[in-house]
């Protein structure tokens, strides 16, 4: 017999018939009216060759033949339901998975260090790795789970993906300590601002294009005098310089320090630059994936730079 010439629910009829031995209780059992039982055992006995329950002197009795089909058929069904209503589940304690997450080199620096304190409590095996990714292939990586999570501004990003928001970038400009600009007003004029040499950062398919779209766009000409495709140098070559720079607010609030940076609000209207959490939605109730994403919202703090001293100026981000 082929199974996929019967009808699985019969299995189940079966089933009860045989334990309860009552096609009236079995039918109340499945919820079924009694008519539909015994129609349900007609189809059994003609499908099966047998007639599987007998009615005798002490009730209903169940045959040789379905007395040795029912042990198997019970173990069956028990496994049929363990897997249909199987919880997978995800230990970050004693997983030794690798996850791979794409960001730009600002999401490494900003992100990435509060992620990997919240790991080594929580997943001391777990390990990240982080990729650069266009959005054409970035969706098909989501898909195939060649790539966990994505973060950052990814607005192409849309059918079968989920994205919640998990902060904005706020623009300002940024100098070193002891620059020109660098007065402790906490302002720097429009003729100030296109009078400076620039540092610019060419990062395409990022937030960070916008901007330059924007500033361009308002007719703001700059001075630049030097381009570089990441921003990872950015703070070594403004601490000695004479260079000022447009960033996200959230990396130098990680820059300030380290590299001896003052900030300033940018002269120019700039929109924050919405930063997103993107995940396929085949991935949207897997464990694994569900925890990932708990870990990088848990981990995230809102870190706006410090406003400089006596300056009355907006904190970037708010």
């Amino acid at each position: 017999m082929e199974l996929r010439n019967l009808d699985l629910n019969l299995l189940l009829v079966f089933a009860e018939l045989v334990r309860e031995k009552s096609v009236s209780r079995a039918a109340q059992n499945l919820g079924m009216s009694q008519p539909g039982m015994s129609n349900a055992l007609s189809r059994l006995r003609a499908l099966l060759g047998d007639e599987l329950l007998l009615r005798t002197g002490r009730g209903m009795q169940t045959t040789p033949y379905a007395e040795r089909l029912a042990g198997p058929l019970d173990e069956a069904l028990r496994i049929i339901h363990g897997v249909v209503n199987m919880e997978m589940d995800f230990d970050p304690f004693t997983s030794e998975r690798n996850f791979t997450i794409a960001m730009t080199d600002i999401g490494e620096i900003d992100f990435l260090p509060n992620l990997m304190r919240g790991l080594e409590r929580v997943a001391p095996l777990v390990s990240l790795s982080t990729v650069r990714k266009g959005a054409s292939n970035l969706k098909d990586d989501l898909e195939t789970g060649a790539v966990d999570l994505a973060v950052g501004w990814q607005p192409d990003l849309n059918a079968g993906i989920f994205q919640r928001r998990l902060t904005s970038s706020q623009y300002v400009c940024v100098f070193r300590k002891g620059h020109v600009l660098d007065r402790g007003s906490g302002s720097v004029t429009l003729e100030e601002f296109a009078a400076a040499d620039h540092l610019v950062v060419v990062a395409a398919n990022t937030g960070h294009m916008m901007v330059d779209h924007d500033i361009d766009r308002l007719g703001m000409r700059r001075k630049v005098r030097l381009r570089i495709p990441h921003f990872a140098a950015v703070g070594h070559i403004l601490s000695e310089t004479d260079l000022i720079a447009t960033l996200p607010g959230r990396l130098v609030n990680r820059s300030i320090v380290p590299f001896g940076l003052a900030w300033a609000p940018a002269p120019i209207q700039l929109e924050p630059i919405p930063l997103n959490v993107f995940w396929s939605a085949k991935y949207h109730r897997d464990p694994a994936n569900q925890w990932l994403r708990a870990m990088m919202f848990e981990t995230f703090r809102e870190s706006p730079p410090h406003v400089p001293p006596g300056a009355n100026v907006p904190t970037p981000g708010k």
